[in-house]
């Protein structure tokens, strides 16, 4: 029995589970960086009768499905993997699972705090500075940039659900005025969480915090393009931690050049790894992180240690008795 662990670039598969039981009895192989191409991952993982994922880093569309014969098991970190076909893959007689999300909600949302409050207070520029041996800013370089105050602003949240509600709270205790919008959220909705519901247009014209907290779909991919960013106030921060297809990319980057918004908070981005020469990771304008949102101790420990009991139950019920 074979079985493969992709996609664990933090290398902690290992610390987060106790595998040795579940190695004693098969071959499992950790992958601990990105595929570089489908035919490459193809390639690699044909002869492996089970196939672990973590989350969307390598997607299992029909075309890699059925490339490999030898797949019975696939599982994937997090309740919902839509970067997987599993209706295929069920249908080629693969059992197809995922597991608990644990507390990545919460981590998510403290994570998109910690890049809202990194982007207006400064954090990485001043440490950068730090670092280099200045106190406040290069004094042969561009003026320092000033900290922002959030309390009193306005707070604006696309997606109040399990994730855009923890970060509604968290802006509440900051003393920010809250207001959300999404396609299906109502007034009540809204109340039940303390926040006014808006349209769209307005959130965008009005909020300091832009923050997107949508699951991607065909009504919300693209949903912030060059027309949404043209209303944005100029000293606004957009955050996204949520999914790059959400924002137009490119516009984006256009965006920016212009000011509208004066800052983006980044942890998603359309290909990730994000290659080397993308034109965002120059960028003055903005704060980055390598997808980090769900990342934490407590939830890759439920991640994997699920992972650990499904895959040894799995190979109990086939190994000959």
């Amino acid at each position: 029995m074979r079985i493969a662990v992709c996609d664990d670039w933090e290398h902690c598969a290992l610390e987060c589970a106790d595998w040795s039981t579940l190695q004693q009895r098969a071959d499992v192989q950790i992958f601990t960086s990105a595929f570089p191409s489908r035919d490459e991952a193809i390639a690699i993982l044909k002869d492996f009768d089970a196939i672990c994922l973590m989350r969307e880093r390598t997607p299992f569309p029909k075309e890699v499905i059925a490339k490999l014969p030898r797949l019975r098991r696939l599982l994937y970190t997090g309740e919902r993997n839509l970067s997987v076909d599993s209706e295929f893959a069920r249908s080629q007689g693969i059992t197809v699972s995922g597991t608990p999300g644990g507390p990545n909600k919460a981590s998510t949302a403290e994570h998109t705090w910690s890049m809202i409050l990194g982007a207006t207070r400064r954090t990485v520029p001043a440490m950068t500075g730090l670092l280099a041996g200045y106190w406040r800013g290069d004094p042969t370089g561009e003026p320092y940039a000033l900290p922002d105050t959030l309390e009193g602003d306005r707070l604006g949240i696309l997606g109040l659900g399990g994730i855009g509600a923890r970060v509604a709270r968290i802006g509440q205790a900051i003393g920010m005025e809250v207001v959300a919008w999404s396609q299906n959220l109502t007034d009540e909705k809204a109340a039940e969480h303390g926040v006014r519901r808006v349209e769209k247009n307005e959130l965008l014209a009005t909020s300091k915090i832009i923050s997107l907290h949508l699951v991607l779909s065909d009504r919300t991919r693209g949903l912030i393009g060059p027309t949404e960013f043209s209303l944005m106030r100029r000293d606004s921060v957009l955050v996204n931690t949520s999914r790059a297809g959400l924002i137009d990319e490119t516009a984006l980057i256009e965006a920016l050049d212009s000011g509208r918004p004066s800052h983006a908070a980044l942890d998603v981005f359309t290909v990730e790894p994000l290659p080397k020469d993308h034109p965002i990771l120059g960028h003055p304008a903005v704060t980055l992180t390598p997808h980090l949102g769900f990342v934490s101790t407590r939830v890759y420990e439920m991640f994997y240690k699920t992972i650990v009991n499904d895959l040894s139950k799995w190979v109990e019920e086939r190994e000959p008795h």
